[in-house]
């Protein structure tokens, strides 16, 4: 376990959301946009930083940024997942965290409490890496040690983290709690 204090949590806002046909992190979701609700639980950790990649600094960042939120740009999210997490695990690279715990902003209904057991979970020797699981399937949120900040910073397309988290330790949560919003019909 480390001291919350010394992870970031970043918050990857920058897909294109070609499947849903609008900005689905700006959808009302519960009186809110999608993407504040994981901000809002991400916001409640106390860790030491906290970062958003968003694709512009429109109304999305300017609502993260209230959140307590780092934004950084991402000027190509056409490339993928993986250039914004590149981009945002540069910045907590940068920033001096030990660890950086991986969200994704059309993921609303993960709770407080799976992002605190991801956080008690790691341990920089024993689970450098540590995911949530949803039956058996390594998947995001998921915490990093900064020892693979530089293979995170390497992948390309959709990817993200995927390969990383194939060894993981794996937190147990809800699949409902691991939903993510990809058509209009997610939103309920």
């Amino acid at each position: 376990m480390t001291d919350p204090a010394e992870v970031a949590v970043l918050l990857l806002a920058a897909g294109q959301a070609e499947r849903f046909g609008s900005d689905k992190l700006l959808v009302p979701l519960g009186g809110a946009p999608v993407a504040l609700h994981a901000a809002k639980r991400l916001a409640e950790l106390g860790t030491g930083w906290r970062i958003a990649v968003c694709r512009e600094a429109g109304s999305l960042a300017r609502e993260l940024e209230v959140l307590g939120f780092d934004i950084v740009i991402n000027p190509d999210p056409s490339r993928g997942l993986s250039s914004s997490l590149a981009l945002g695990i540069e910045r907590a690279d940068t920033v001096g965290a030990k660890a950086a715990l991986v969200a994704l902003g059309d993921m609303p209904f993960v709770s407080p409490a799976h992002f605190a057991a991801l956080v008690a979970a790691f341990d920089p020797i024993t689970a450098p890496i540590v995911a949530s699981d949803r039956a058996g399937v390594a998947m995001p949120p998921a915490l990093f040690d900064k020892t693979v900040f530089a293979d995170l910073r390497k992948g390309e397309g959709d990817h993200g983290a995927r390969a990383l988290i194939r060894g993981a330790a794996l937190v147990a949560a809800d699949p409902s709690e691991l939903a993510d919003i990809d058509r209009p019909e997610d939103i309920q």
